[in-house]
């Protein structure tokens, strides 16, 4: 059975998603590719078949993007999970949290200290009551720049979709001797101090039923001896 903060979480999650989405809900779901997470996302089961023109021009206005796990946070996780010595003991910062999967996976693979990073004030609710369901401890922050303390390693899933974000990668290399960024999204990436260090193929969940070339997620890993 649910415990009182999945519940809670739930409760005020659903309600956040149907401010856009009217039939939706936010459900515990465990990733196909990181069971040792769950997570409160958009119920499995929710079709856009039936939106009207005003929740279509909404959910363009507000896309929650919190409320899925992307491809490349769930294989960030995973690579986390799986390579932990990357994160032990350090101080990590998750830039765009999302749902928080990524910074729970580093709070589970030992990490001494995680800071998730959202502009979005209900990505950050999300990855509050996320962490809580996971039993994790995280620290929030709405705004890099307001993050002043020392950071070993930055870490980043799917940002690069939009080309506006382009210049956050230097921007790390300036904040962080480590950074680790994975992304499905961008065919070419040739940042200067980055170099790609793996390849997995994921899903997003809820299944949004993507193109194959969007599952494919690569990893690079930024850093002076790059």
């Amino acid at each position: 059975m649910p415990d009182s903060s999945s519940t809670s979480g739930q409760t005020v999650l659903t309600a956040r998603l149907n401010n856009v989405l009217r039939a939706a809900r936010a459900e515990c779901a465990t990733l196909p590719n990181v069971p040792e997470i769950d997570l409160l996302l958009l119920n499995a089961d929710f079709s856009s078949a039936a939106l009207s023109a005003q929740e279509m021009q909404a959910v363009l206005n507000y896309p929650a993007y919190w409320a899925f796990c992307w491809a490349s946070g769930q294989m960030l996780a995973r690579y986390l999970l799986d390579n932990r010595e990357l994160v032990r003991n350090k101080t990590v910062l998750d830039f765009g949290c999302g749902s928080g999967v990524v910074a729970i996976a580093a709070a589970k693979a030992g990490a001494a200290r995680v800071i998730a990073c959202d502009l979005d004030d209900d990505a950050l609710l999300a990855t509050q009551y996320n962490a809580a369901l996971n039993d994790v401890q995280l620290e929030i922050a709405k705004n890099y720049f307001d993050v002043e303390s020392r950071i070993d390693l930055i870490i980043a899933a799917d940002i690069l979709y939009d080309r506006a974000n382009l210049i956050w990668p230097s921007r790390f290399l300036q904040r962080a001797p480590q950074v680790l960024i994975a992304d499905s999204r961008i065919r070419n990436f040739a940042e200067p101090g980055y170099k790609q260090v793996a390849e997995l193929v994921g899903s997003t969940w809820p299944d949004l039923d993507e193109f194959d070339e969007f599952r494919v997620v690569k990893f690079y890993c930024g850093g002076k001896e790059n």
